[in-house]
């Protein structure tokens, strides 16, 4: 099995950390890179494989170089190093001084994550964080990974972000490599963004933990909420940890009452159509030379915060109002479908704790 090999400080709990860092499955492939949650931090690692001619190692070495922080927005820069070392640590296995040197360099660069509370308090998805978070993420990514987390899902962009406004437990599968993964899970979670002040403070964090795999089932079956990813196909049969399991572009979810947000309305497909309007638009004022400060990632970050934003001050004036009532129009004026965004609306109401009733009938059958 995985072991670690050698780490700094020497006194640090890194129980369980051996199979963070190297996906299962990674035999299979020549690199790859991973971000995963150990306890209250995140860890960056990056995985290579090379093959000896060794019967011990069985013709094959493969190794993972990885670090730890309270905050993963400042993993990124330190992909190229490790990138760099563990091909080192393949070809020359046992040389830790230039790991060495780069602790003792880095250590002071973020606080002790004994007890610290940088490490300790939740991550919001708030514009204060965002201006600092998402900058740097972007960068990881040659195409920009919020892009190519759109073109890749399609219309069902607007059913990951139903489920991530509500605060499901969200789990994606994919065999590796994991790393084109891990941006996914961190997209996931940015759809959910809300910057209008004093709303969820009774809501439940929206965690991106990253790569998980069996050795984080204790963990997750506490978790009321989280976006993770996986490469172990055994998840998909634990369906006590998931509410909404995600294979390739395929969404499904095994509780009856989220089935109908599986379902693409004419609501969704208006705002897919705005979102693709608007990123043509982009690319031409970029072609023309009018902006280039504007980004492609930017554009979709705004748009769904423009999105939630909306709904939430809409549903909180009516909540305020004195007949408390949310009627079609409302709904619409959310850019949502009255009947085909119904339950979508019970549970968001429910979840967030907002006072409101709901007047909008479900169509007649006849």
């Amino acid at each position: 099995g995985n072991m670690v090999e050698w780490c700094l400080p020497q006194d640090i709990d890194l129980e369980g950390v051996e199979f963070k860092s190297m996906a299962s499955g990674s035999h299979k492939i020549q690199s790859d890179f991973i971000y995963f949650r150990k306890g209250l931090c995140f860890g960056l690692a990056c995985f290579a494989n090379m093959p000896v001619e060794s019967e011990l190692e069985r013709g094959a070495r493969m190794k993972s170089v990885g670090i730890l922080s309270p905050s993963y927005t400042l993993l990124y820069r330190y992909m190229h190093f490790l990138e760099n070392q563990v091909r080192h640590q393949l070809e020359m296995p046992g040389h830790y001084s230039h790991l060495e040197a780069f602790y003792d360099d880095k250590k002071g660069v973020l606080p002790d994550s004994k007890g610290t509370p940088s490490c300790q308090q939740p991550v919001h998805w708030l514009p204060s964080i965002h201006r600092y978070m998402y900058p740097e993420m972007k960068i990881t990514h040659p195409a920009g990974c919020m892009s190519q987390f759109i073109k890749f899902f399609g219309e069902q962009i607007l059913v990951l972000w139903k489920f991530a406004l509500l605060r499901k437990r969200i789990l994606i599968f994919s065999p590796p490599p994991v790393g084109v993964v891990c941006y996914r899970v961190y997209c996931c979670c940015c759809l959910a963004n809300v910057s209008l002040p004093g709303l969820g403070g009774t809501v439940p964090e929206s965690k991106p933990f990253f790569y998980v795999n069996v050795a984080d089932i204790e963990m997750l079956e506490t978790e009321v909420s989280y976006v993770a990813c996986t490469t172990e196909k055994i998840f998909e049969q634990k369906r006590d940890l998931y509410d909404v399991y995600v294979d390739n572009q395929n969404v499904k979810t095994h509780h009856e009452h989220l089935q109908p947000l599986l379902k693409i309305n004419n609501a969704d497909k208006e705002k897919y159509r705005r979102l693709n309007d608007q990123r043509q638009m982009l690319m031409y004022s970029q072609e023309v030379g009018e902006d280039c400060s504007s980004c492609e990632e930017d554009l979709f970050i705004l748009f769904f915060m423009e999105q939630n934003n909306r709904i939430f001050q809409t549903l909180m004036e009516v909540s305020a109002s004195q007949d408390k009532t949310l009627t079609a129009d409302h709904a619409r004026g959310m850019g949502l479908d009255p009947q085909g965004d119904r339950s979508f609306l019970m549970d968001l109401l429910e979840v967030y704790g907002i006072d409101v009733m709901l007047v909008i009938d479900n169509p007649c059958c006849t």
